[in-house]
């Protein structure tokens, strides 16, 4: 009898001892997964929070932009007789994070008029643009040619260009455009654009957007201030010139003549204002430079800006990014258009 209750008190043991070890396991299961559900639930809500903080910034870039229409370009003169200053925001200025609820967020604004436009810049524009790129003479001439095919109405291809004979005979067969870029992504169909080519720096270079107008600007406020008396005939339409001051630096780069001291020289004098007049950009880049990039320069402004916001979260990691392309103009009945947006922005650090 005793090795019998010996016998099952140890097997009474063993069973316990199993379900303690069963009951940990199942607890700690339990626990994992509250833990695992709070810190999605965390996560989810800042995210949620990064984002609208991030388009509440978006916005209040709008705001600025709209309210700018209506300021003068110059305050007045102050005292001393010193240089009156521009009261609008400059179009490259660094923007510092403005707190914003439980965190902040941080906007980026750039003009249009600093890119090339692949609807309207004409063939000396385009090919200026793929200075930037290693790339053979043929190639480039394949690229410019298969742009213009790409936009124009008829089905007639130049001469290193393509139509839709060469676009049906592909492995996977589409038709040619024949009419505007409806965006920048469009690119990667025409004939001699590569990824590489692509994603190497001719995505930020290049713009779709603009008015139905082909005249130049007619409204002073969007001459920059101080430009000199030609800068109406240089102005906002003219989408065979890049703003000096919207201008990145590899934009920059694909200037004939342009050297990297005096791309360097244009980014520091960015640093502290615009442009105000070529005569400036002429002091700044030496008369050899400023030859060769006068006719493709200009002050003019476009009415679309692309802005970027990101927000975050105050003590966390989080961050959140939109992006837009705006219109801005007074004769709409907000002062502005959405014309793209783009959620979950891959922001840059």
């Amino acid at each position: 009898m005793r090795r019998i209750l010996k016998s099952e008190r140890g097997i009474a043991l063993f069973l316990v001892l199993w379900v303690m070890a069963l009951l940990t396991v199942i607890a700690g299961e339990f626990c994992h997964a509250v833990r695992t559900e709070a810190n999605i639930t965390r996560n989810f809500k800042e995210e949620t929070q990064a984002h609208y903080i991030a388009v509440s910034g978006l916005y209040w870039a709008i705001q600025e932009l709209v309210v700018n229409e209506y300021l003068p370009r110059r305050t007045q003169a102050p005292a001393g007789g010193s240089e009156p200053e521009d009261a609008r925001p400059r179009i490259n200025a660094d923007i510092p994070p403005v707190p914003f609820g439980e965190g902040q967020f941080k906007v980026e604004k750039e003009n249009e008029s600093g890119k090339v436009n692949l609807n309207r810049a004409d063939g000396n524009l385009l090919r200026m643009m793929l200075n930037n790129f290693e790339i053979e003479a043929a190639d480039k001439d394949i690229i410019l040619h298969s742009i213009l095919d790409w936009r124009d109405k008829d089905n007639l291809h130049r001469l290193h260009g393509a139509e839709d004979d060469y676009y049906l005979s592909l492995p996977r067969p589409y038709k040619c455009r024949n009419g505007d870029f409806t965006s920048i992504e469009e690119l990667l169909l025409v004939r001699g654009v590569t990824p590489e080519i692509f994603h190497g720096g001719l995505k930020e270079m290049v713009s779709v957007y603009q008015d139905k107008e082909t005249t130049v600007a007619s409204d002073p406020q969007r001459i920059a201030p101080g430009a000199p008396p030609d800068a109406r005939i240089i102005g906002l339409f003219d989408y065979n010139r890049i703003n000096i001051n919207a201008a990145s630096p590899h934009m920059l780069r694909a200037l004939p003549r342009m050297t990297e001291e005096a791309v360097q020289a244009i980014m520091k004098y960015r640093e502290e204002k615009d442009f105000r007049s070529l005569a400036d950009l002429h002091l700044a880049v030496g008369a050899e430079v400023y030859a060769g990039i006068s006719p493709y320069v200009t002050l003019g402004l476009f009415p679309y800006y692309t802005i970027r916001s990101v927000g975050t979260i105050g003590g966390s990691g989080t961050r959140q990014g939109v992006q837009a392309v705006v219109k801005i103009d007074k004769r709409l009945e907000k002062g502005y258009e959405i014309i793209q947006w783009i959620d979950g922005l891959e922001y840059r650090s």
